[in-house]
């Protein structure tokens, strides 16, 4: 793995990179992170953050995939309408059985097609087939998953995609902090970002002891600061 070289920025990497994590962790603005910043004396305008994101989020992200294991092989599927400039859209998700964010694609329709190409995208990325597929009853996936070969695999019914519609709120709050989202290509980029980073350090701590969650954390900090390039 390349080292990420921080060369020509005024801050040393470390505050780059922390800046970086807590406004992709947590459902913060640009503006909460300079005041956050600012209580640890460190002086940044929330522009410097954003330039900082723009440039180093994707290439985290990226890093962070490559270190995580392959996905549960029971897939969740389910598509949400978002505000994006002002215009309708909608945002295609995907979660495995654990609730690991597998991927996002943000389209203009909600039909076959559309299905497809988010299914299609999952296959070339993990090149393995799912054991299952769970959608809700929008015909579309019916549709898309038989052109595929796979509609023997589809799962439908009620209460059967809870795993993936919870799985929307944070998509939800981060809509509201924002106050919408502002371009397809702008979105897309940040919630594939956003995702990579949501996968390292979420865990289900309602389901675990508080020493496994203190290890799971240690486990999801060893592995950022392995994507970032801190020295450990």
């Amino acid at each position: 793995m390349t080292t990420i070289s921080y060369s020509g920025y005024r801050f040393p990497a470390e505050i780059i990179q922390h800046a970086v994590w807590i406004y992709l962790r947590f459902t913060l603005s640009y503006r909460d992170v300079e005041e956050l910043l600012a209580e640890r004396g460190i002086v940044v305008s929330h522009e410097t953050v954003r330039r900082w994101v723009m440039a180093f989020g994707l290439r985290y992200a990226q890093r962070l995939r490559a270190l995580r294991c392959k996905p549960n092989s029971d897939w969740h599927l389910d598509e949400m309408f978002v505000s994006i400039g002002g215009k309708r859209m909608y945002l295609w998700r995907a979660v495995d059985a654990e609730g690991e964010v597998l991927d996002i694609l943000v389209q203009a329709r909600r039909d076959q097609r559309a299905a497809q190409r988010l299914m299609r995208k999952l296959l070339r990325k993990f090149g393995m087939s799912p054991s299952s597929v769970i959608t809700d009853r929008l015909p579309s996936y019916a549709a898309a998953l038989s052109e595929l070969g796979l509609s023997k695999k589809h799962v439908q019914g009620r209460r059967k995609n809870n795993r993936v519609e919870s799985s929307h709120v944070p998509i939800r709050r981060r809509e509201r902090k924002a106050q919408g989202f502002r371009s397809p290509g702008s979105t897309q980029r940040f919630l594939s970002t956003h995702a990579a980073v949501y996968n390292t350090f979420n865990s289900c701590r309602h389901l675990i002891s508080a020493n496994s969650n203190r290890e799971l954390r240690a486990a999801a900090f060893t592995t950022w600061r392995g994507a970032v390039g801190a020295a450990a």
